[in-house]
């Protein structure tokens, strides 16, 4: 009798030895599956850091960003110039460029001409201004090329240049329309090859930005490409000197506000570049 008593004493400990080891094995599941939760949870909230959520839009960016009541297009060219050609190539740019810049039965305008100075060496940079858009564009392409002092003017510059390239822009509607100015200045032209999508986010940001850096006239015109390399911005800025440029730049950070603008911005950049440039004689940005 004593061994059947001790065998139940033996069963009823195993059997809640058995129970205890279940429920611990419960509660390390529940904790288990407690702690895969907030894990998935603070992941997914970790990606979604970095995850750009976007917006459904119904218009072009394009349209978003610029003067709606006006149809300015742009086109910069950047001429690679043999060294030992550059003062002959500005010469005959001197020659034929304001010509067309004067002539009414030309819809266009000569922005600016300049030499860069610092950056990309022997290179001359051409901003001009089609009023109109594309028709303008295509009217001036045509009337040019029965222009015959132009075409001999394309033949010459064509034995002076290494490369060419251009690209077609719109302005922001946030920056002031270049106009002419007196001189003598530099000018600084900082390109900035952005993130594909992040446009609309570049020009939010610095629609607020621009007030910062107004002070001392320094805008010259924010343009955005439509042709040519996309996502790309070209900011103009013109200083009296390069000490002058330091100093406004430097003051610039101490409008409250400004550094957030750059916190935010700067991550949406690929790539970005500054010329300093030198305007030339034909220039109405002098």
């Amino acid at each position: 009798m004593a061994t059947r008593v001790l065998q139940r004493i033996s069963n009823g400990l195993y059997l809640a030895n058995n129970m205890a080891t279940s429920a611990g094995h419960a509660v390390i599941l529940s904790r288990s599956l407690a702690i895969s939760s907030t894990r998935y949870k603070e992941d997914s909230w970790f990606k979604s850091l970095f995850v750009r959520k976007v917006d459904p839009r119904k218009d072009a960016h394009a349209n978003l960003l610029t003067k709606n009541e006006e149809s300015n297009l742009y086109k910069i060219q950047f001429h690679n110039v043999k060294p030992e050609c550059l003062d002959a190539y500005n010469k005959i740019c001197e020659e034929i460029l304001p010509a067309i810049h004067a002539d009414k039965y030309y819809p266009c305008e000569l922005v600016g001409t300049w030499n860069t100075w610092y950056g990309e060496q022997d290179q001359a940079v051409h901003l001009w201004r089609y009023r109109g858009g594309y028709p303008a564009l295509t009217e001036v392409m045509t009337k040019l090329r029965e222009n015959k002092e132009f075409v001999e003017y394309r033949k010459e510059r064509g034995k002076m240049l290494l490369s060419r390239r251009n690209q077609l822009l719109l302005e922001f509607s946030f920056w002031n329309e270049p106009v002419p100015r007196d001189g003598p200045n530099i000018y600084e032209l900082r390109s900035y090859q952005l993130r594909p999508g992040t446009m609309i986010e570049w020009g939010n940001y610095w629609a607020r930005a621009i007030g910062y850096r107004q002070h001392n006239s320094e805008a010259v015109g924010g343009f955005f490409s439509q042709i040519g390399n996309l996502y790309m911005v070209h900011h103009l800025w013109a200083y009296k000197d390069l000490q002058s440029r330091e100093n406004t730049r430097n003051a610039a950070w101490q409008h409250e506000g400004w550094d957030e603008v750059v916190y935010y911005t700067v991550p949406l950049i690929q790539h970005m570049d500054s010329r300093i440039m030198i305007p030339t004689k034909a220039s109405p940005l002098k």
